[in-house]
């Protein structure tokens, strides 16, 4: 059957419904295919988006869904809900993928689903999974279409869809994240795979819990991947005398390497060195240590995660502990002088020394406070007493002129004006109290008192 079905599909005779039919009653399906839910009862997880009352769930129920992107991980019943929405909508369901579709293709739909609403007052409503891999041009196409109504978009989409939909897209568009699923989540799946007579149900398999929270923990809240791993080992695992099997953790293991997920030009990449960064901020070293751990373990450039540390034992502890910026510089000098895996210890140093490092961002405040005076206000010339004399000719015009050598004078400090009338009573940089910065502030009172209000 399912060879007939997909002929059919391939040549624009079948909708999604019909084929989730035909996977369903195959034998020879995967796991996962034949486990689709059927209903959103039959949904595992995103209670945030589909339990009782939910915006998602009610505009299902009712039929009434506008575009919107399906956006997360693999395995997280995105397209799932696309098959959920085929067997409950009246309207026309037309599922496409776009890293096999064009855009003659999606001309050719656009024009059936505008022949549809005209003659039959039928509703199409447009699937397009990975909609991320569509190019602008491809985009472009769906859009007044989308805008008039001839045809209700779908999106699934791994990538973050405000950075790899286009705007004008995305703006017409409700987007829902859809979040990787539990441990106790997966574990539903896979108890219901042995269990349903679509998945294992007649196969006379069972496992043990502890051999699911193995596979349901590999899969790391891919409900697909667990699928998977569960199938592999079940035709692994012989059957004895009387024909059951039973998968133990051994074959479970041997079925399911946990395999991380990263993209280094994906959302992981961008959220796991924000956590890391986070991490370190927040005083918690044990955090950073294991999000350095599952950047390197995921195969992280450790080049891009030292020069992370870098920026942010400047920005994040400053001269609060100026040593901080020396340690992750050594760092990040240790990973281009030994490598992996040896470098992992130098940046595991650095990331626990910046960790538990007193904290100030005082300087970057004060950068960011003086870049906001240059651009707005005058710019003014260099005062005469602070301008160059190095050049032959240069004093007879002044420059030099009232300059106060600070050596010269008791503690090597003497008050004067170092910048333009019109910024003179500026503060950009205010040290807080934390550690060697306390010493600096008060340093800084001792030395403009009367001059400048420093906290």
């Amino acid at each position: 059957m399912l060879d007939t079905v997909l002929w059919h599909a391939h040549h624009g005779g079948v909708d999604l419904f019909t084929l989730a039919d035909a996977y369903a009653s195959d034998r020879g399906a995967p796991l996962a295919a034949r486990m689709r839910p059927r209903t959103i009862e039959e949904v595992v997880g995103q209670s945030r988006l589909l339990g009782p009352g939910r915006l998602l769930r009610r505009v299902i129920e009712a039929d009434l869904l506008t575009s919107a992107i399906f956006y997360g991980p693999p395995g997280t019943g995105k397209t799932s809900l696309a098959y959920v929405i085929a067997r409950t909508t009246r309207a026309h369901f037309e599922p496409v993928n776009a890293v096999t579709t064009g855009v003659a293709e999606i001309r050719r739909l656009i024009e059936k689903a505008r022949d549809r609403r005209r003659f039959h007052g039928v509703r199409t409503i447009l699937f397009v999974d990975e909609i991320h891999r569509l190019n602008r041009a491809q985009q472009d196409v769906l859009l007044p279409h989308v805008e008039d109504g001839t045809v209700v978009l779908i999106g699934a989409t791994t990538g973050n869809p405000f950075h790899d939909v286009t705007p004008t897209l995305v703006s017409r568009s409700r987007v829902f994240a859809l979040e990787p699923l539990s441990t106790d989540e997966v574990m539903v799946i896979l108890r219901r795979a042995l269990a349903d007579p679509r998945g294992l149900g007649e196969e006379r398999v069972d496992a043990s819990d502890d051999t699911l929270a193995y596979v349901a923990r590999v899969s790391n809240g891919d409900a697909r991947t667990a699928l998977n791993v569960l199938e592999l080992a079940w035709a692994a695992t012989a059957p004895d005398a009387t024909g059951h099997r039973r998968i133990t953790a051994a074959a479970a293991e041997e079925a399911g390497r946990r395999t991380l997920l990263y993209d280094r030009e994906g959302d992981a990449h961008y959220d796991m060195i924000s956590a890391f960064v986070k991490s370190m901020r927040g005083s918690d070293p044990d955090a950073a240590v294991y999000w350095l751990a599952r950047m390197l373990e995921a195969g992280e450039d450790p080049r891009y995660i030292a020069r992370r540390m870098v920026v942010h034992a400047a920005e994040d502890v400053g001269l609060a502990d100026p040593r901080a910026l020396l340690v992750a510089v050594a760092a990040a000098q240790a990973v281009e002088l030994v490598g992996l895996p040896e470098a992992r210890i130098p940046m595991t140093e650095a990331a626990v020394y910046i960790a538990v490092a007193p904290k100030s961002n005082a300087t970057v405040r004060a950068i960011d406070s003086a870049a906001a005076d240059v651009a707005r206000e005058e710019a003014r010339p260099v005062p005469l007493p602070l301008r160059d004399t190095s050049v032959p000719g240069v004093r007879s015009l002044g420059h030099g002129e009232g300059y106060l050598y600070p050596h010269d004078h008791p503690g090597g400090f003497v008050v004067q004006p170092y910048v333009p009338e019109n910024v003179k009573d500026r503060i950009y940089y205010e040290p807080t109290e934390s550690g060697y910065e306390a010493d600096v502030s008060r340093r800084l009172r001792e030395w403009w008192s009367g001059i400048k209000r420093y906290r």
